[in-house]
């Protein structure tokens, strides 16, 4: 899907300005004086929701086989098997947070979006078109609402791996040695079904995503 900042040269320097002064009003009013219209942000978004959850996932199945190679410890340097769990466990971080603020952004168009076509209902003559906007908002609010708690419930699935890889992480720091690689073996099982469970939801949620956008631009 094309981006909608390749339709002007002056897009770029626009979305600095406005989202460095965090007033999405503004921001949004501006884009569509450059016939930008919240429904192009929206699937836009989405498309850049779909796109970190899928990064997300990708990123948490090689957190845990960087995990598994470690507990499965056969000799070497302990420092630097830890640098390199570390190292997954910030990049997990990172795609952690892209994927909230994705979803955040969502959310903040898709209200805007639905509040100004609430209204403008209102400013049909035509009772025919007024009752084939309004079947097509519902329509759209539905397909949305199965997007979003696709995408919240894969959402959910992240702090749960997290959380116990910190703990790995942080323990592994203070004890580079074969025997406390040995005692977070009992983690592994627990953290392979999460790690299964959140890329199951990933999975459920960039599928509701590629549903919404076709609904979206139809």
């Amino acid at each position: 899907m094309k981006s909608i900042f390749t339709k002007t040269s002056l897009l770029p320097f626009l979305f600095i300005v406005l989202l460095l002064s965090g007033c999405q009003s503004a921001y949004y009013s501006t884009m569509e004086k450059f016939g930008v219209h919240k429904r192009d942000i929206m699937a836009d978004r989405v498309s850049e929701a779909k796109e970190s959850q899928e990064e997300a996932k990708e990123q948490f199945a090689s957190a845990l086989e960087r995990f598994n190679s470690v507990i499965k410890y056969d000799g070497g340097t302990l420092e630097e098997k830890y640098k390199k769990l570390q190292a997954e466990l910030d990049e997990s971080e990172d795609k952690a947070e892209a994927v909230h603020k994705r979803i955040a952004g969502v959310e903040d168009v898709s209200q805007a979006l639905f509040d100004e076509w609430e209204e403008e209902l209102e400013q049909y003559s035509s009772a025919s078109l007024r009752e084939s906007s309004k079947q097509s908002l519902s329509k759209t609010k539905k397909q949305y609402k199965k997007l979003i708690s696709a995408m919240k419930k894969a959402e959910s699935k992240i702090e749960p791996v997290l959380r116990p890889l910190r703990d790995q992480v942080l323990y592994l720091k203070h004890n580079l040695n074969a025997r406390a690689i040995s005692s977070l073996q009992s983690e592994l099982r627990s953290m392979e079904s999460d790690v299964a469970l959140l890329i199951r939801d990933m999975e459920a949620a960039i599928k509701e995503a590629d549903a919404f956008i076709q609904t979206i631009e139809e």
